[in-house]
Parts: C-alpha cells; structure tokens; sequence
C-alpha cells in the first residue's frame, strides 16, 4: 500500500498521546488474519491469491507477511491445489560481461527479474531451494584484484521477492558439492580459502539459522556435484586426491544413520545434472549427445539418446518444469532450440521442442512450487 503526501501527513503518530495506536502496531503479530475469520479459513482465503501478487499482500501488515513467508504457506497452498511451478534461470547476456536471475512459467512467459544478488559478483558458488526459497551459497570472489573463497550465504524469498542474509558457512569454500535433503541443506568438498581441495561436509538447518559441520568424506573432493534422492544425499563427478583424472565414485550419506558408504559407478565429468522424479538425469562432457540416467533402487545407468546432429561440443544446461526435463542450449545456432524430454510419455515420443527460452546464456536453473 502507498500514500501520497497529504495523506501520510493525516496520519497520527505513536506517542504518549496515541497510546492506543502503539498497542495496535506492537500487537500487529498477534491481530487476527482477517478481522471477523477464524484463522484457518483467512489463511485458506489468502492462500488462494495468485502468485504474482504476493510481494504486494506482504506489505499490507506484519501477520500477513510472517504466514506469506512461513511452510504453513506453501502447505495451504499445497492441500489448496494453487501451487505455481516456475523457473528461474541464472542467465549471462550475450557480451558475457553481465549475469541476472529471470523467471519462468510453464508456457515461457516472462515475469520478472529478480532483484540484484547481494555481495560481490562470485563464481563457483552453490544453488539450492529450501521452502520456496532460493539460497545462494559461498563462491570465489575477485574484490580490487584479490580473489578469496566465501562463506557468505543469501537467500532470495520468492513470495516477497527480495534478498537477506544467512548464517555463514563453517569454512568458506567454491567448487562444491550441494543439495537438499529432508528439509536441510548439505554443503561437500570445494576448494577452501588457500585454494587446497576440501573433504569437509556441513549441513544447514532452516529453523536454527546454523551450519553445522558432520563426518567428512573419506578424501577431498572438488569440482563435484551433490543430490538429494529417496532421502540420501549423493555426491558424484569432479576430483580426489585419491584418483588419476575424474573420479568415478559415488560418496552416499545415510542421513538417518548420519554414515557415509561408497560406490564405484558413478558419472565423471558432469557439465549438467537434475533429479526428476525419483532419478538423477546427467550430461557428460565426453558425450553430449546422450543423458545418462541414474536410478538409485538399484544403483543402474540408462543412457538415452538426445535427438540432435551436428557438433557434440555444443553443451546444455538443464531446467525442470511441469515434471519434464528442459536441454537449453548453450550456443546460439540454427535448429537448437529448447528440448523437452518428459519420462511419462510413450515410447518414440518423449521428445519434442519448447518454447521456454531464457533471455540470455544458461548458467544454472532451479524450480520453485509456491
């Protein structure tokens, strides 16, 4: 809500002749949702306001924004049967020189650019949603000509669209490995703050603001990428110590038993990955023209091929939307356009073109249900 000036200077100030009205602003929390509703029935009647006019409803008053910001939100939402799937995509404009976070429906219709990240502009950093939230997690950082590791963490709340800060991170770290799992958020290997490979795990619990370091892996590991699937958290692809090139073992933690116990059949190489469904869906550098898809019931490999000719150094980046896998394109050429491959279809027709289509180059994306 806004007001022009003649009437904010109507308004009374809070002061010791208007004690009514301090009451009224230090009890905004505790005021009913919606004067006259049970609670319940005005969190269901808010809870039904598309998406997009969220950011408005949260400066109406506090109680308003607390509940907006809460689970309890998205549960309502979710029983009510109005959550809104987009995508938001990290994109680098053509010149290379400057990046953005838009946003995506699932017709490919633009709606926004989120506001400008906090902090220094960063690299390697981590990308995850918790809640319907957007965390933005360490990276390597260059300020007036030195470059340093971060253990700074933002995060961008989707419903009221704007930015805060986190608890840091235990050790500051880039290149690493990391995912959600169960509701936490778990951080793996990296390079640290004097560039040396990292073995060290931490683990983010959203309702005490704090990182928490865990078991390590059994050797350092950088450059790896991190899932979450039937409540174990995978960590595959990049370096070790322990390894001649790019390693093939899988590092999987048991969050219940909170053990680690290996595997040796992993991806290598990995320039994009996604978990759709129940599965893990990689693309790897040496072959760009098949997915390799993981299945973790027992522990197997599915390779599919991907519908296109011409150069095999033409890389994608993955987005997910609508239970379906998106290929953008990381090159602008003739015939790569969007593909679409949806798990759920007939045989022969998984595939097809989309119109869904960043602005710019696609760095990373994630999808978030509100």
């Amino acid at each position: 809500m806004c007001f022009t000036n003649p009437v904010q200077q109507n308004i009374p100030t809070c002061g010791k002749s208007n004690p009514r009205l301090c009451s009224q602003v230090v009890d905004d929390l505790d005021s009913p949702v919606l004067p006259g509703l049970p609670d319940d029935v005005a969190k269901h009647c808010l809870a039904l306001v598309p998406r997009s006019n969220f950011p408005a409803m949260g400066g109406v008053c506090k109680r308003w924004r607390s509940f907006i910001q809460s689970k309890e939100f998205i549960s309502v939402r979710k029983l009510a049967g109005v959550l809104e799937e987009w995508l938001y995509v990290l994109t680098l404009d053509a010149e290379e020189k400057e990046s953005h976070w838009e946003v995506l429906d699932c017709l490919g219709q633009k709606h926004c650019l989120l506001p400008q990240m906090p902090g220094p502009l960063k690299a390697g950093f981590g990308v995850v949603v918790l809640d319907g939230k957007l965390l933005v997690m360490a990276g390597y950082s260059v300020v007036d000509g030195t470059g340093s590791a971060s253990a700074d963490v933002y995060q961008y709340d989707s419903c009221l669209n704007s930015w805060s800060k986190l608890a840091n991170m235990n050790e500051a770290r880039y290149d690493f490995g990391c995912a959600e799992v169960k509701g936490m958020v778990y951080a793996v290997g990296g390079y640290g703050m004097d560039g040396n490979s990292l073995s060290s795990v931490e683990v983010y619990n959203p309702d005490t603001d704090k990182w928490t370091l865990i078991e390590s892996l059994r050797r350092p590991r950088w450059g790896c990428f991190a899932c979450g699937l039937e409540g174990k958290l995978y960590v595959m692809g990049g370096r070790s110590n322990f390894t001649i090139g790019n390693s093939k073992f899988v590092d999987v933690y048991n969050t219940e038993r909170h053990t680690w116990c290996e595997m040796k059949n992993g991806c290598v190489m990995v320039t994009a990955h996604a978990v759709l469904g129940k599965k893990l869906f990689c693309m790897e550098w040496k072959n760009q023209r098949k997915l390799a898809i993981f299945n973790p019931d027992d522990n197997s490999w599915k390779m599919v091929p991907v519908p296109l000719t011409g150069s095999s150094s033409i890389g994608f980046r993955f987005g997910i939307l609508d239970g379906k896998l998106l290929l953008f394109s990381l090159q602008e050429e003739p015939g790569y356009s969007t593909l679409l491959y949806d798990p759920n279809a007939a045989p022969g027709s998984e595939w097809k073109t989309s119109d869904i289509k960043p602005s710019g180059f696609c760095l990373c994306s994630v999808t978030i249900k509100v």
